[in-house]
């Protein structure tokens, strides 16, 4: 509507104008709205996707901010440096320990919630594409924890600067997964789309 009241004075002008004549006024018009549908078609797919990834039911948040606490148990080895120099961190997570007791009782429970959230969740497409990506980031950053686990195993010093490096990187590590953790969950309950670095785009894939 606005694209035709801006082209309806050039229509005019154009119209008696001895340079440009116009055998056809009408012309002009059916052009404008033919292209008027596109237009909206393309403001509605950008609202809906507004929408979608915005405005979340509170059922969605949920189960998305959830999902950002299995790479934080999954890699909460990594913290046993920071967690014995910091006492404020410690205190902070202290409320988690039984849930991780029981997350670290079983060797198998990390690979049987990945198998869940990937093929339940990521691939369920009842859920909505808010869940599944937030689901995906989840599992994205869990499985970037097989990095830093295999340089531990691979070098693993006792003392001097190898023990020191091996501390810099637990410590990055674990405070990482706690940024995202605190950040993805928060996001979730307020209904916004966390995007984590490294791992968002790699989300972006998987969720079709």
């Amino acid at each position: 509507m606005a694209m035709s009241s801006l082209l309806s004075p050039l229509s005019s002008t154009l119209q008696s104008s001895p340079l440009f004549p116009i055998r056809h006024p009408s012309l002009l018009t059916l052009t404008t709205k033919l292209r008027c549908p596109k237009a909206q078609e393309r403001r509605r797919s950008i609202a809906a996707q507004s929408k979608g990834s915005n405005s979340a039911d509170p059922p969605d948040r949920l189960i998305s901010a959830v999902c950002y606490f299995y790479p934080f148990f999954d890699g909460i080895q990594y913290g046993k440096y920071v967690l014995t120099q910091f006492t404020p961190i410690q205190l902070l997570i202290q409320p988690l320990f039984p849930a991780i007791k029981v997350f670290k009782s079983f060797p198998f429970n990390g690979f049987l919630v990945f198998l869940t959230l990937y093929f339940v969740v990521v691939r369920n497409r009842n859920f909505s594409r808010y869940v599944r990506f937030n689901t995906m980031q989840a599992i994205v950053l869990d499985v970037l924890l097989i990095f830093p686990d295999l340089l531990e195993r691979s070098f693993n010093p006792r003392d001097g600067l190898g023990l020191d490096f091996v501390m810099s990187l637990d410590s990055t590590v674990f405070l990482f997964l706690l940024v995202s953790l605190i950040y993805g969950s928060s996001s979730c309950l307020l209904g916004q789309v966390p995007r984590l670095p490294i791992v968002a785009e790699a989300a972006d894939r998987q969720v079709l």
